[in-house]
């Protein structure tokens, strides 16, 4: 596993967590999302999302080697017990229910466990802002 840059006085790296939409504009080629794409590439930061995010955002009418290739630039984390767990207790501090907000708790769950300065792209930018902490930057996509 690489050392993360701000493991040795450098800078906070740099984590870029995608929801559904950003996802799928990055899998549709939008140039604002490649270029998050080319500098995680150059290990100048981290993309992240959850693997309901990769379910979610699935468009078959795209092909599987574009899928590929944005999924090898994209670091997908293991959920489990835990994880669930937490997000149920954020959608309950958030007074939110429902599956229309499931998927965007498990992210800011992913979300809130990277380490840097996080950055989470969506656009359900008013249900990620009540899911994650002042610390973590919501950006409409």
């Amino acid at each position: 596993m690489r050392k993360r840059s701000g493991d040795s006085g450098q800078p906070p790296l740099r984590i870029f967590v995608l929801d559904c939409q950003a996802l799928s504009l990055a899998v549709r080629g939008d140039r604002k999302m490649i270029a998050w794409l080319d500098l995680a590439a150059r290990g100048q930061a981290e993309v992240v999302t959850s693997p309901m995010t990769v379910v979610e955002a699935y468009d078959g009418r795209l092909t599987e080697q574009r899928w590929d290739w944005v999924l090898s630039r994209l670091n997908v984390p293991d959920i489990g017990k835990e994880e669930a767990r937490q997000a149920r207790r954020l959608l309950a501090d958030a007074k939110l229910h429902g599956h229309k907000f499931a998927i965007d708790a498990v992210l800011a769950v992913i979300a809130r466990q990277q380490k840097g300065q996080v950055t989470v792209f969506t656009s359900d930018v008013d249900d990620l802002d009540k899911l994650v902490p002042d610390t973590i930057v919501v950006k409409k996509v």
